[in-house]
C-alpha cells in the first residue's frame, strides 16, 4: 500500500516540485545578462519605469526581464526607484540585480580629475563622468560665497581639485562632490608636503599656482624641478630695478590671459595686456593657477632643483626642453637660437 501510495502522489509532487524550483531559479537566479562583459545602467532623476525597462532590455535576457519586470510589479518599484549607476555582471540573476536597483546599492565611477585650464572646463569634464550638470557646477565654482566656504576665492578654487583619481557615486550631489575635493585636498597635502611648502615660505595655494605654469612650460616631468627653481629664484629675486620681485615673464600667463591658448610664440604686442595674469608686467604670481597642474608638477615645485638660473627659453632642437642661463646677455644667445629655429620651420 505504502509503495502504491508512493508511486502514485509522493513521486510526481516532488517532481512537481524540483520543475517549480528549477523555473524559479532559471528566471530569478541564472544569468540575466545576455553580455559577456559588465554592462552598467545609468538611472538619473528624468527615468520612469518604462525608461528603466528600455534601458535594461538590450542587456536582459528574455527571462531575466520578465523575473525583472515581475519583481517591479510586486515591490512597486515605479514609485520607488533610485538614481545611480548599476553593475550588471553576466553571473548574476535577475533577483539580485533587482534588489540592487531598488536598494540604491551602486557601482561607484573611477573619477580622474582632468587637468584642464579653465573651470567651464573642467565642469564640463565631471558633468561626462557624474550625473552633475555642468552649468550648476560651474555656477557653483564661480560664486564667491562657495569658493568662500571651503577656503578659496573665485581664482583659487581650482587649487582644490587634485588631479588623482578617486571612486565616487555617479549620482552625487554637487555640494557632496565638493565635499569630497575639500576631503581629498586636504589629505594631499600632508605633512610632508605641507612643511616642504613652508620651508620655501609658499602657501600650498602658491605652490599650485606655480605649478600651474611649469605644467604649461613643459611636459618633461624630469625637467619640471629644474624650472621650478629657475621660476622660484625669480619669486625670492630682490634689487634696485625690482625691489618687489623679478617678474616671471612666463608666457602660458600670456596665452592664460588672452584666452589663445594655441599661440605658438608670444609677440610683443601681447605682453600689454592687462590682466593680473600679465607676468610680463605683475611681479609675483598670478591670482590663481591657470590650470590644473598635476601631482608632477606640484611635486617638482616642492622638490625643486636648488640653482642660479634666472632664465630659460626652449631648446632650438624643438626637443619640449630648455636651456637656462644666469645672465641676461646669455639669455637672448638662446632665445635668438629658438627664434631662428622657429623661423626656419614657419611657426608664426
Amino acid at each position: 500500500m505504502k509503495k502504491d501510495f508512493k508511486k502514485k502522489y509522493l513521486a510526481p509532487a516532488t517532481a512537481f516540485i524540483l520543475i517549480v524550483l528549477g523555473v524559479i531559479y532559471y528566471y530569478f537566479f541564472s544569468g540575466f545578462s545576455v553580455k559577456k562583459d559588465v554592462e552598467y545602467v545609468y538611472i538619473d532623476n528624468d527615468d520612469n519605469i518604462d525608461s528603466v525597462y528600455s534601458k535594461i532590455e538590450p542587456i536582459a535576457s528574455s527571462h531575466g526581464m520578465s523575473a525583472f519586470k515581475a519583481l517591479s510589479h510586486q515591490f512597486n518599484y515605479k514609485d520607488k526607484i533610485k538614481t545611480g549607476r548599476y553593475a550588471i555582471k553576466p553571473s548574476e540573476g535577475a533577483l539580485r540585480i533587482f534588489r540592487h536597483m531598488k536598494n540604491g546599492l551602486q557601482t561607484p565611477v573611477s573619477l580622474t580629475i582632468p587637468s584642464v585650464r579653465t573651470l567651464d572646463k573642467l565642469s564640463a569634464e565631471i558633468s561626462k563622468k557624474l550625473m552633475i550638470d555642468s552649468t550648476q557646477l560651474y555656477k557653483k565654482l564661480t560664486d564667491e560665497a562657495t569658493c568662500q566656504k571651503y577656503g578659496y576665492d573665485t581664482a583659487t578654487i581650482a587649487c582644490m581639485f587634485i588631479p588623482n583619481t578617486y571612486d565616487i557615486y555617479w549620482n552625487v550631489s554637487i555640494d557632496k562632490f565638493l565635499d569630497r575635493m575639500q576631503k581629498e585636498s586636504k589629505k594631499f597635502w600632508n605633512f610632508e608636503r605641507t612643511e616642504k611648502a613652508k620651508q620655501e615660505n609658499l602657501t600650498a595655494n602658491q605652490v599650485i599656482t606655480l605649478a600651474s605654469i611649469i605644467d604649461e612650460e613643459t611636459a618633461n616631468n624630469s625637467e619640471k624641478p629644474m624650472i621650478a627653481g629657475m621660476y622660484y629664484n625669480r619669486l625670492m629675486f630682490r634689487d634696485a630695478k625690482y625691489p618687489e620681485g623679478m617678474p616671471l615673464q612666463a608666457d602660458p600667463t600670456i596665452k592664460f590671459a588672452w584666452k589663445k591658448f594655441d599661440l605658438k610664440r608670444i609677440y610683443n604686442n601681447l605682453l600689454f595686456i592687462k590682466s593680473p595674469y600679465n607676468t610680463y608686467k605683475n611681479p609675483g604670481l598670478p591670482p590663481g593657477p591657470i590650470r590644473i597642474p598635476s601631482v608632477a608638477g606640484i611635486d617638482a615645485v616642492l622638490n625643486r632643483v636648488h640653482h642660479n638660473y634666472l632664465y630659460m627659453c626652449a631648446k632650438e632642437d624643438f626637443s619640449g626642453t630648455h636651456n637656462f642661463a644666469t645672465t641676461y646677455e646669455e639669455h637672448m644667445k638662446n632665445a635668438a637660437k629658438y627664434s631662428k629655429a622657429l623661423n626656419e620651420r614657419g611657426i608664426k
